[in-house]
């Protein structure tokens, strides 16, 4: 019945959401920037809200992009020794507060595995089992540095993993990306339990003697007043601008800069703006 009307405007299988909601609002736009132009008026009449413009754009975004753009680098990747005991390596996944862990062997280009949080559980509960640590690795998912993401977001729900290392044209291990990273380029940032700086409400929270976890609207005068620092209140009126001019750039999470002493890492942020740091002293002791 389809191929005997091809010219029908509604129900076509091969029509994806994104082409039936630009139908919609106007003809077929003939290139990217049509296609922004469109949406952006949809937003204006009111056919959607800026929320969904944000999601179509993420998903504009995705389908440009390869792995490398998207990934969390090899420097910044949290690992976890093949030869570590349970206490060496649990005080790591506690404060990181990850579910997921590559576990390397000599160095980050040797991936045993990836150690699953959850389990641990059943050892917790068992009183005497032996536990060693390459009983329960799960396979490594390896992919290259130039695959599209949007093709990799796609394997990650048929093949349902969560995780992927990421090798350069040489197999040496560049960074990691997870379901999540992608997922944030559609919908913004997504919070977890772990999460909760933002709703906390202390502007200013230790963590330990040396670091602190601050929010990013912090007033510069209280932030100056609760450590003793002299940053120029003409400069910025938050702490979060101080920052970010330091950077020089929108710096994404787990970025670090240096400020007279203090060194300031980004905890949570989005395409626009910072929203938690991270505050480490310098050691006086």
């Amino acid at each position: 019945m389809s191929e005997e009307n091809p010219h029908s405007t509604s129900g076509s299988p091969n029509k994806s959401w994104l082409d039936k909601i630009v139908q919609t609002f106007t003809g077929e736009p003939k290139n990217k920037e049509e296609l922004v132009e469109v949406i952006s008026e949809a937003q204006a009449n009111e056919v959607i809200d800026p929320q969904t413009r944000e999601m179509i754009e993420g998903v504009m975004e995705v389908n440009e992009m390869r792995v490398r753009d998207i990934m969390i680098p090899r420097a910044q990747m949290i690992t976890i020794d093949v030869e570590e005991s349970v206490e060496q390596f649990l005080p790591i996944m506690l404060e990181s507060a990850h579910s997921r862990f590559p576990v390397i062997s000599e160095d980050k280009d040797h991936i045993e595995g990836i150690l699953l949080a959850k389990d641990l559980l059943e050892y917790a509960f068992i009183p005497g089992k032996e536990f060693l640590l390459k009983d329960v690795l799960r396979p490594a998912i390896i992919v290259p540095e130039s695959k599209r993401v949007d093709v990799l977001l796609k394997e990650f729900r048929q093949q349902r993993y969560h995780m992927a290392i990421v090798v350069d044209e040489y197999g040496g291990v560049s960074g990691l990306v997870t379901i999540e990273d992608i997922l944030e380029l559609i919908v913004g940032e997504i919070e977890d339990e772990h999460d909760v700086e933002e709703n906390d409400s202390e502007d200013i929270r230790p963590l330990n003697k040396h670091t602190y976890s601050v929010k990013a609207l912090t007033p510069l005068e209280d932030f100056n007043q609760f450590f003793e620092t002299n940053y120029d209140l003409e400069e910025a009126d938050t702490i979060g601008g101080i920052v970010l001019k330091a950077f020089g750039h929108m710096p994404m999470t787990d970025e670090e800069v240096n400020i007279d002493g203090l060194v300031f890492k980004i905890t949570n942020s989005d395409k626009r703006r910072l929203v938690q740091l991270k505050v480490v002293l310098p050691e006086t002791d």
